[in-house]
């Protein structure tokens, strides 16, 4: 596919094709795993059995249904009932309408073929890989630097197409991506993130890799068995040890080797950080309750637990004054250290950013830039799009989205007013003409891996099945089931059902002694036989998951070209999604941009 392919007639065909599919199955999406029983969820919406939707899962081959059943019904719901009656045909409808199916994704390998050949840069060939590689393992794990590396070349390329040699990333973070882009491709990039506390990391360690950029640059290699390592001078590493004990016996930094994982509260799928154990697959919940992550096959790319983004408004007098003060600070700082690093340049700066930001005020030195975001929580992957639209030094524009969540949403019926009355989604002129919305629970499901899932096979729902009968007792017996409290995910702690129960009634500060251990056992043991549904329902979110962030995501490919000045837009997957699920980048070049 060409990255000019898809216009934004056929685009708006292929959303229309999406609302279409997820207006009769969102509803699935949106019930809520906490009152799937109090609900009866299984009954409400389905007219087919568990068996009959893990059977279809666990086979390549398509249930038999009977053909008057689905000439009564549409992507397998009966027109009447508005019930599943056909498993399959659900299965490839949604199938049909995720990204892959709807074929409007551009291969990272295409873009880079595009923008190369458009800027006249003769072409790598596959296996070449540059003898001054940087491959960074001590500061990133895995994933991120799967991520870091892909994306990175991306945007250098979108630099060289421009003809630019700045970058901006918005929601910066600790700066993974910004000190890769620096050191290996020699750009000079402005880090912007909300928390002073991530803009203090990243400085800390961009300050420690530039002490080691001459050792990487030498002795770095290519990534092997699908993890980075680099072979390092034994000298440099005993410096680097030496370097690490001098400065209060640090080892690897914890906080930057986290690994991504989803836990449960209240019956909702939420993100947590996990620490690596030197096993990498066992991990510990640094979630202050100490819970362990739920569904462990459902995990998501997840990226970093995202920081507070406190509005300027919100920030006190002081406390903006502290701000400027330390990046005018970093600034200075940086210019020091930059006179001495071969024209390696990075500036983490900590500012709230929106559409309507002035980034000069930010960054004074500021020319035409590449505007990046990795994994841009929320409502600020559309503030960046936005952004760079109305930002006229902004040549070029590659965002990873993520926490579709935390999205505000305009046309939800029980959303909340944003203080600007500018909202996440849709953020498009043809989703907004038609009032679309998702729901915060279809979301939620948004942010499930398929691919995962698949790969790891069965879904252990325990945890989620605890809740849901919790549930049951709470209305049964107190008047709490609709309590502001949160239960929070207490099963790790747990030692059975009966203790659970007990956690979570003395954490929602009810009187846990009016039930027996028999009485909350009977509960168990009541809904026990009913556990399969809430497993074959989940498999159903899981399925509808690609659709919902489909959408989301054609959405913001649709608001690009919509707009005058933007002349190549495209969707491109960038990652590999069993290693980052959210694996999909909205690029962006400007008609002003190099022809």
């Amino acid at each position: 596919m060409a990255v000019a392919d898809v216009t934004l007639d056929a685009l708006k065909r292929k959303l229309d094709e999406v609302q279409r599919f997820l207006h009769i199955s969102l509803s699935i999406a949106n019930a809520h795993t906490v009152d799937f029983y109090t609900h009866d969820v299984w009954s409400q919406f389905m007219a087919v059995t568990p068996e009959d939707v893990l059977t279809c899962f666990g086979s390549t081959n398509d249930l038999k249904m009977a053909p008057e059943v689905k000439e009564k019904a549409t992507f397998g719901f009966c027109n009447e009932s508005k019930k599943l009656v056909d498993v399959s045909a659900l299965v490839k409808a949604a199938k049909d309408r995720s990204l892959p199916g709807l074929g409007v994704c551009l291969s990272r390998t295409d873009l880079l073929k595009y923008l190369r050949a458009a800027g006249g840069e003769r072409q790598v060939e596959k296996g070449e890989t540059p003898d001054d590689i940087i491959v960074p393992d001590e500061f990133m794990n895995c994933k991120k630097a799967h991520e870091v590396q892909a994306m990175s070349e991306v945007v250098s390329s979108l630099a060289k197409h421009c003809e630019v040699k700045q970058v901006i990333d918005v929601g910066s973070g600790k700066g993974y991506l910004c000190t890769y882009l620096s050191m290996q491709y020699l750009l000079q990039v402005f880090g912007i993130d909300s928390s002073a506390t991530n803009t203090h990391g990243a400085q800390e360690r961009n300050r420690k890799l530039r002490k080691f950029s001459r050792a990487y640059q030498r002795h770095g290699r290519a990534i092997e068995a699908g993890c980075p390592t680099v072979s390092q001078p034994q000298d440099s590493r005993e410096k680097e040890v030496e370097s690490r004990h001098s400065e209060g016996g640090e080892r690897r930094d914890i906080e930057e080797k986290k690994n991504e994982r989803m836990i449960q509260k209240d019956g909702v799928l939420e993100e947590c950080h996990l620490l690596n154990k030197p096993d990498e697959d066992s991990c510990d919940s640094v979630n202050p309750d100490g819970e362990n992550p739920f569904l462990s096959a459902l995990s998501l790319d997840v990226v970093e637990t995202p920081s507070p983004r406190v509005p300027p408004s919100e920030l006190s007098m002081e406390e903006r004054e502290r701000r400027k003060r330390e990046n005018l600070e970093r600034k200075a700082q940086n210019a020091k250290a930059n006179g001495s690093n071969n024209g390696i340049t990075f500036s983490p700066l900590t500012s709230y950013i929106t559409a309507e930001t002035e980034l000069q005020e930010i960054v004074p030195e500021l020319e035409d830039a590449v505007l990046v975001g990795l994994h841009t929580c929320g409502d600020l992957a559309a503030s960046t799009l936005r952004m760079f639209v109305a930002k006229r030094e902004l040549n070029a524009l590659c965002s990873v989205g993520c926490c579709y969540h935390l999205l505000s949403e305009e046309f939800e019926p029980t959303r909340q007013e944003c203080e600007n009355g500018i909202y996440g989604f849709p953020v498009s002129q043809y989703l907004r003409g038609q009032a679309c919305f998702c729901g915060r629970n279809a979301r939620m499901s948004a942010c499930l891996a398929l691919e995962r899932v698949t790969v790891g096979g069965g879904l252990p729902m325990e945890s989620l099945f605890y809740r849901a009968v919790l549930h049951v007792i709470l209305q049964d017996h107190y008047d709490a089931h609709k309590s502001e409290r949160r239960v929070g995910n207490v099963y790790s702690k747990a030692s059975s059902f009966v203790d659970y129960v007990r956690r979570a009634l003395r954490k929602l500060q009810l009187d846990d002694s009016k039930l027996s251990d028999s009485i909350i056992q009977g509960y168990h043991d009541q809904y026990k036989p009913r556990m399969n549904e809430m497993v074959a329902f989940n498999m159903l979110k899981v399925t509808l998951a690609p659709c919902i962030e489909g959408l989301i995501l054609l959405d913001r490919l649709c608001y690009l070209k919509e707009q005058e000045n933007v002349r190549v837009s495209a969707l491109v997957q960038l990652f590999d999604p069993l290693r980052s699920p959210r694996c999909y980048a909205v690029v962006g070049v400007k008609t002003s941009g190099k022809t």
